[in-house]
């Protein structure tokens, strides 16, 4: 275990937690709010404790999936921690375990609150609330390769370990241009959504703070209605931009280098898109009689199906409210989340295609059994590993779904809200059904149920592994003795 490359990788993540600190105060100033004043007080205890860290550089840059994997989940426990700090500081959260539940809630992207009254908070504060959904949305491991040097060719494993998907590949040779090139797709795209909302005659704080919730696929608003109180028009530009933000990236990198076609045979976001039609076109002629017009039923099922099926937890209306049917698809949406390599969370639409396919295969070999058909994807063939991971991440998310579900019932409420609770934290989605609705909060559950929560957070973001590998004693044996000649996660 490379426990000194570790540590240095863990420093340069507090040092540039410790610059993004910098972009609340600066909308602190913005609003002459004193409350700003904690965030320059953090930073300068990151940016210490980071460059404490980061003295020595590490002798060896080897760097297994196993470092990967470990240096993922500390840097997000770790940049959590740093994060709740200016809402606990402050008072505009008294708890620390409520701060640190929003600030999980804000860089996993899950969007689920503790906040009764939202529209309370300081200007600074919101910001940074929303501003953790951008930096989670993308991850900020992809950030530190996109801008700091680092040698080796183990690099990939950093970016396997944070990014969404049964399998991650580089966009072009270099791992460090394939980081730029997400970073930049990313932040043109959340430029592109605020300047749009703008145009819609939205305040400019407004506009920001929901291009970052969008970017990164959060949910976290402005307003105690979420997105309730808003017209038509921002409506439909939110309900884009979510759309667009869970398609896998590598279609974009496809289609500005001309190769449009290779990005519409991608069959991950061709399912993607018919899924998200299917569920607006049940939900709309399931909810237009509730609403007396066709568009207004348009509007708000074409919202919410983007808002849940990219793990966004915006809300337009009270869900809550509606039939069983359209609150059944919403639930399934939860479960098959956006496209791998997106800022979306859940299971990932790839997963569900590659099951789909298998159970296929499988049935045409009980029909002919001397048959031998390869399945494939995109007309390339998948992977014997790609189908193991896809099979053991089901596996494992069904029995942590299972734990996280029978932990929560201690508190005893009702089987809808437990199940929603797991589901919508587990899927970094944000709102469930019943007391964790669209209108509700998560501030009712006990100390114990919002750890396991705040787990199931970070687990659903880092898919499942990274953070199960912190309770491997293995690794923790390793770690302790570098010089143990276990072989546990030698892979390259």
């Amino acid at each position: 275990m490379n426990r000194s490359m570790i540590r240095y990788l863990l420093g340069r993540v507090l040092r540039i937690e410790a610059i993004l600190l910098l972009l609340p105060l600066l909308v602190s100033f913005i609003y002459q709010e004193p409350l700003g004043l904690w965030f320059i007080a953090v930073a300068s205890g990151s940016f210490l404790l980071g460059m404490l860290l980061t003295i020595h550089k590490p002798e060896s840059t080897v760097f297994y999936l196993k470092e990967g994997c470990v240096t993922c989940a500390l840097s997000w426990i770790m940049l959590s921690l740093i994060g709740a700090l200016p809402f606990y500081l402050a008072g505009e959260i008294p708890s620390f375990t409520d701060a640190l539940f929003e600030t999980i809630s804000g860089f996993t992207t899950t969007g689920a609150s503790i906040l009764p009254d939202v529209e309370a908070m300081s200007h600074c504060m919101l910001f940074w609330r929303s501003f953790t959904h951008w930096i989670g949305g993308m991850g900020v491991l992809v950030f530190l390769l996109a801008v700091i040097p680092m040698s080796g060719g183990s690099n990939i494993n950093l970016m396997r370990a944070e990014s969404p998907g049964p399998s991650v590949g580089k966009l072009v040779p270099k791992i460090k241009s394939t980081a730029r090139i997400l970073y930049i797709i990313y932040i043109a795209m959340t430029l592109l959504e605020f300047l749009a909302l703008i145009i819609a005659r939205m305040n400019a704080f407004e506009a920001i703070c929901t291009a970052l919730g969008t970017a990164g696929t959060g949910g976290f608003g402005v307003k105690a209605d979420s997105f309730a109180g808003y017209n038509a028009a921002e409506q439909w530009i939110v309900t884009i931009f979510m759309i667009l933000f869970g398609v896998n990236f590598n279609a974009y990198y496809l289609i500005l280098f001309g190769q449009l076609g290779r990005a519409l045979k991608m069959e991950e976001v061709r399912t993607y898109f018919c899924v998200i039609i299917a569920a607006i076109a049940i939900i709309m002629f399931d909810t237009v009689n509730i609403y007396g017009s066709f568009f207004t039923a348009l509007t708000h099922s074409s919202f919410q199906v983007a808002s849940i099926i990219t793990t966004t937890g915006f809300a337009s209306a009270d869900f809550d409210t509606w039939d069983v049917t359209s609150r059944i698809v919403l639930v399934i949406l939860m479960f098959i989340g956006a496209c791998a390599g997106s800022t979306g969370g859940g299971i990932k639409v790839s997963r569900f295609v590659i099951a789909a396919k298998t159970v296929v295969k499988e049935i045409g070999g009980y029909i002919h059994s001397k048959s031998i058909k390869k399945l494939t994807m995109d007309e390339k063939p998948v992977e014997h590993e790609v189908l193991r991971s896809v099979n053991v991440f089901f596996i494992t998310y069904i029995f942590l779904f299972g734990l996280s579900t029978l932990l929560i019932s201690i508190d005893g409420h009702d089987p809808v809200t437990i199940f929603t609770a797991v589901a919508a934290t587990l899927n970094n989605i944000g709102p469930g059904l019943a007391a964790v609705g669209p209108t509700q909060n998560f501030s009712f559950f006990s100390i114990l149920s919002k750890y396991v929560l705040m787990f199931d957070m970070l687990a659903g973001r880092l898919e499942l592994f990274p953070m199960l590998m912190l309770f491997t004693p293995g690794v923790w044996k390793e770690f302790l003795h570098p010089t143990s000649k276990s072989t546990l996660f030698r892979k390259k």
